[in-house]
């Protein structure tokens, strides 16, 4: 179930890790353990490889720098509600060389989604963090900005496997509560099918798969494309 935890960083991570040197010892171990934690890369393979990309409730930026580093053509763009992430995400981008990627971050404390055509939109882990009702505005608001065509690219915890679930919800009150490294009132896991069906009705074409292979969380992935 673990062996995900143990593998080491690919050149583009460790040239992500490389835009982290001057952020504290505690934010470059918790984006190490993000990495080890999370499928960048699978989440990364479902995304065009050119075009504008946005990335919704980004933290650190890892997830966006990642993304925008893989293929320069795109031009990301991560938001967030957290102050503190984006200051260490925005000085993170800074140490990008010139023309080696196109990679922003601004603040979206009132929530809004920004203004769009996007050919794609990226939400990794920020649902369950969010009440409910809020969740399917949410992503209505994602789809309105997307361009003809494009892709809504969700990564969530999905409640099964039970065990990996437990696992997943005792972290993240970890991290809310006790830790307090992610801004988030209350958590609320919706099953990854209940979303992919709000979606379709929406009109969208929508696939889900698991990929939690080797990790000790139960990562699901929903794409949703434009007709």
């Amino acid at each position: 179930m673990i062996r995900q935890l143990f593998r080491q960083p690919d050149r583009i991570a460790r040239r992500v890790f490389e835009l982290y040197a001057d952020a504290s010892r505690a934010d470059r171990l918790h984006l190490r353990v993000r990495w080890a934690t999370c499928p960048v890369p699978a989440i990364d393979a479902e995304v065009p490889t050119h075009g504008r990309v946005l990335e919704v409730g980004c933290g650190h930026g890892l997830v966006a720098a990642y993304m925008a580093l893989t293929c320069p053509e795109r031009s990301v763009v991560g938001v967030d509600i957290d102050a503190r992430k984006l200051v260490i995400a925005l000085a993170a981008a800074e140490h990008l060389e010139p023309h080696e990627a196109s990679l922003q971050f601004a603040s979206s404390h009132d929530g809004a989604v920004p203004a769009g055509p996007w050919d794609a939109i990226v939400i990794v882990d920020v649902l369950y963090l969010i009440d409910p009702d809020l969740e399917l505005a949410l992503l209505d608001a994602c789809v309105a900005e997307l361009a003809p065509g494009g892709v809504l690219v969700l990564k969530e915890t999905d409640v099964v496997p039970r065990l990996k679930h437990s696992i997943a919800k005792a972290q993240e009150l970890l991290a809310t509560r006790v830790v307090r490294i992610t801004a988030g009132d209350a958590l609320s896991f919706t099953p990854i099918a209940e979303l992919a069906e709000h979606l379709t009705d929406s009109g969208l074409a929508v696939t889900v798969r698991r990929v939690d292979a080797g990790y000790p969380h139960p990562h699901s992935m929903l794409v949703a494309h434009q007709r």
